[in-house]
Formats: structure tokens, C-alpha cells, sequence
């Protein structure tokens, strides 16, 4: 891979794509149907509003309408973050005719357009090795250890447009889910939002990565949240922000994994409790009592540091007004602590806030019913599966429930002895409908073993296992549920050894 600096002749940009003019011809290949959203026959003015005696008290009886259905798949992937990236790169690679549908206007999910920065549970075959190489290939990875490291988000959006464009991936931006529907049991349609207006769209096999679960829900599936059924509490969300400071050397005592190394990792916990303990009694002593009680800073590159310092309890992550508000809770406790910071002058002088996230981090959605549940006895015991997609090895990573709890202690790992352990390929198949897989955060599992395997390491080995299941469904005309575990492993393995 080229290097970002790297200057080219135009016959050099064709050759290497994501540089000039070579960039644009290489992103035309993603622009999906370009011609047909532009003549989707769509009304330009407003719809004729049904009589008043079609309108109930609290009800608007929305006019029925003919959907243009723009074009079929093999595999659609609803959600474009690490797992569906995921998802959508495996089946394009295992021949599938894959589109995949993101709300925001980047590739990524949490990883970019929620400026993540930090990754754990990376260390595994396949997608993520690939990913770990082609980072390092743009030099935009920090704390290189073999599981967990600190990236560049913006570096990270290019790479995933890059790697989607040259799988074959079809993907649509600024798109948003807004209705599944089901012949019976089987999940044949899904139905967008966006510019080109409201379009349907038809696959036998489908993924829902959105990470809350809902193209599940919209299908009609079971589905829990928080610590058990459709309601919290749930784990509280958090707005990370990208700051400057003048140097991060001198600030290197607050910074969480500052000079971790593969070589002198041993502790590295315990340098991690010191400098968040150390970041937090100076935004005490500048005036404020962050909402997260281990407030996080993290290297992203030279003197751009990621900020985590808020916690936003009790939200559900599909209550748009109760999320609306939590943002901007969020936003302004960063920006207060921020300046609170700059003010104290020494290290902290001319520290200043560059980017916050498009969304606000969410750690729980739903997590819809499969034909496995992922639970807290797995974890106890190390379960073994035959289907294992992966073996997660991050331990249960509970943040406080409420502001009482965060006081008391910010973080609980549910008092039993964690062993590395299995996720079975059952956990990411809808129990409920047929026709629909799920990866990462949403997939089939209790409160307890969910905050293990919703870090995005996991999520991306989850999706590569939920692409290629679905493309050989999609291929053989068969349910996901159909298909033999050794289809799959000899699939994923022949992949990954190509890898």
C-alpha cells in the first residue's frame, strides 16, 4: 500500500486507487445504482393527507404508496461497523452479490463515526489480521499489541471504503433502515430511507449488524436488553472526542497505555487504574466531577489524544428524544472539562477539542433471540463449541448502571473467575425468522456475557463467520440455520489462509 505522502503521476493514481484522480474512478465502482435512485419515481411534493376520519386521536394514517424495488441481492448487511464491514467484505469474497446499507456517511460505525479509537480483541485470523496489516502499512496504529491497540480514525475510513470497493461490496451511505418484511417466517424484504427517497429491496439471506438490533426487531424478532427483557438498566453510553494538546509527553502520566509495549505489557492494567486515577483528580482540581468515574485518555497520533470522560446513564439505544439529549448532555461536559483544563495552563495549555463523534457511543442495544444464547456459565466454564466462530478472550467489562453506582466503583467484572470462550455460530441466527443472521453487540446472549463480546474485535470475527454462512445459503438456495458448520470453517479457512 502506498504511502499517503506518496506523490504520483495521474497514470499512477489509476494504479493506486485512493490517491487522486485515481480515487475517484476507484469510489465511482461503489456508487450503487446511481442512475436508477436518480430516476426513482418519487413524488417531489408533499403527499395529499387522508380525510380527518382517517386521523385517530395520536395517530396518522400514513398513505399506502408502491415502492420502487431498486435491485436484488445475494446478501444485504444493515449497518456498516466493524461487523458489518465484516459481514459484507466475506460474502462479496465468497462470491455473494452483497450490498451494505449505513446510516452515517462513512464506512465504520463506532470505529469512525463514533471516533472509538481504541481497539481490544483483535488478535485473531482472517479480517482483522488483514486490517491490523494495512493500518500498519499507513502507520496509523499505536500501542501495537497483538489484541489491543489505539488507531486513526480517519486513516480507518478510507481503509474500509478501500477494501469494500476492491471485494465488490456495494455499499450505500446516508441510508437508513425503516421497515423489514417477513412471507411468513422468512425474511424477504427491507425497506430505506434516504435522498433517493423510499426504496425496497429483496435478498434471501440478510444481516443485521446495526449493532441495536434493529433490522431484528423490525422483523418481528425476540429480543432482550439491559439486564434482562425489553427494558433497562442498561449500560450507559459515551461521547469519545478527539483533542489537541501542545505535548502529550508531558501529559504522558494521565495517558492510559502510554509506553506499553509488547515487551513490558505485564502491569499494564495496573498503569492504566494509575492514569485514569491521575487524569480524574485533575479534572477535579480543575472544577468538575467527571460523569465516568475513570476518565480515559488515550495517544491516537503525536499530540491527538482521544477523550472518554462521560457516562450517560439509562438510556435506551432506540429512544431518539432520550439519545437527542444524552448527546448534548455529553458534548457539553466534554467541552466544559476541556476548557476546565486548558485553564489549569501547564501540560494542559492550548488543549483544545477537534472532532466529536457523529453518534454517541452505545455499549447496549438489543440483543435479539437466536438459536444459541451466549451466557454467563459460558464464561465461567471456557465453553467449547463445534461451531465456534471465535474464541473471546476480553473479560466481562460491566460500566456502572446509574451515577450511584459509578461513585462507588466505575467499572465491575461480575465477581467469577472469566475464562476465554466460544461463540457458536447458533448465536448469530435469528431463532424467530428465517433468512436473518446477526454480528456483533446484537447477537444472541445474556447482560453478563454481552459485555464481553460486544468489543469490536469479536465483532469483526462474528461478522466474517455471518458473511460467509450467508453467501453459501444465499448460493445453495438454503436457510443459514440449513447450512453444515463444515461448509462454513472449510469456507472461512480457505478465505483466511488466501488472507
Amino acid at each position: 500500500m502506498p504511502s499517503p505522502n506518496a506523490s504520483s503521476s495521474s497514470s499512477d493514481a489509476e494504479s493506486h486507487p485512493g490517491q487522486g484522480q485515481g480515487r475517484r474512478h476507484f469510489l465511482r465502482a461503489a456508487l450503487t445504482g446511481a442512475g436508477a435512485l436518480s430516476a426513482a419515481p418519487w413524488l417531489a411534493g408533499a403527499e395529499v393527507s387522508p380525510s380527518p376520519a382517517a386521523v385517530k386521536a395520536g395517530i396518522f394514517a400514513e398513505p399506502a404508496q408502491e415502492l420502487p424495488m431498486v435491485e436484488e441481492a445475494d446478501v444485504i448487511v444493515c449497518g456498516a461497523g466493524p461487523a458489518g464491514i465484516a459481514a459484507a467484505l466475506a460474502a462479496a469474497r465468497s462470491g455473494a452479490k452483497t450490498h451494505l446499507f449505513e446510516v452515517h456517511g462513512c464506512l465504520g460505525g463506532v470505529w469512525t463515526a463514533g471516533l472509538l479509537t481504541y481497539i481490544f480483541d483483535f488478535n485473531k485470523p482472517g479480517i482483522t489480521k488483514e486490517i491490523i496489516q494495512r493500518l500498519d502499512e499507513r502507520d496509523a496504529r499505536r500501542s501495537k499489541l497483538p489484541d489491543q491497540f489505539v488507531y486513526e480514525p480517519e486513516e480507518m475510513k478510507v481503509l474500509l471504503e478501500e477494501m469494500c470497493v476492491e471485494a465488490g461490496v456495494k455499499f450505500h451511505l446516508h441510508t437508513r433502515l425503516a421497515a423489514a418484511y417477513r412471507d411468513g417466517r422468512k425474511l424477504t424484504t427491507v425497506v430505506t430511507e434516504s435522498k433517493s427517497g423510499r426504496q425496497a429491496w429483496r435478498a434471501p439471506v440478510f444481516i443485521d449488524c446495526t449493532g441495536d438490533g434493529d433490522l431484528g426487531a423490525m422483523a418481528k424478532c425476540g429480543w432482550d436488553i439491559g439486564q434482562g427483557g425489553a427494558e433497562c438498566p442498561c449500560q450507559p453510553m459515551t461521547l469519545n472526542t478527539l483533542a489537541m494538546v501542545r505535548d502529550a509527553s508531558a501529559l504522558k502520566q494521565f495517558i492510559s497505555f502510554y509506553e506499553v509495549t509488547p515487551e513490558n505489557r505485564k502491569g499494564m492494567w495496573d498503569w492504566h487504574h494509575q492514569a485514569t486515577e491521575a487524569f480524574k483528580n485533575e479534572i477535579t482540581r480543575a472544577g468538575f466531577k467527571p460523569s465516568y468515574g475513570m476518565p480515559t485518555l488515550f495517544q491516537v497520533r503525536e499530540n491527538l489524544v482521544m477523550v472518554m470522560i462521560n457516562h450517560e446513564y439509562g438510556i435506551k439505544a432506540f429512544d431518539a428524544p432520550a439519545i437527542t439529549e444524552a448527546t448534548v448532555r455529553a458534548r457539553a461536559e466534554v467541552f466544559a472539562v476541556v476548557r476546565g483544563l486548558r485553564k489549569l495552563g501547564g501540560p494542559w495549555e492550548g488543549m483544545q477539542v477537534v472532532a466529536t463523534p457523529e453518534q454517541i457511543g452505545v455499549r447496549d442495544g438489543r440483543r435479539i433471540h437466536g438459536r444459541y444464547t451466549v451466557n454467563r456459565d459460558d464464561l465461567a466454564k471456557g465453553a467449547r463449541h463445534e461451531d465456534a466462530v471465535t474464541r473471546a478472550t476480553f473479560g466481562v467489562d460491566i460500566h456502572a448502571l446509574d451515577k450511584e453506582a459509578n461513585d462507588e466503583k466505575a467499572i465491575t467484572h461480575a465477581d467469577f473467575k472469566f475464562h476465554a470462550y466460544d461463540i457458536p455460530l447458533r448465536a448469530l441466527i435469528a431463532k424467530d425468522v428465517d433468512g436473518l443472521l446477526m454480528a456483533g453487540r446484537c447477537i444472541s446472549g445474556d447482560f453478563v456475557a454481552h459485555a464481553s463480546y460486544r468489543v469490536t474485535g469479536n465483532s469483526v470475527a462474528m461478522g466474517e463467520a455471518a458473511g460467509v454462512t450467508a453467501a453459501i445459503a444465499a448460493r445453495t438456495k438454503r436457510m443459514p440455520h440449513e447450512v453444515a458448520w463444515s461448509e462454513v470453517s472449510s469456507a472461512l479457512a480457505a478465505t483466511q489462509k488466501k488472507a
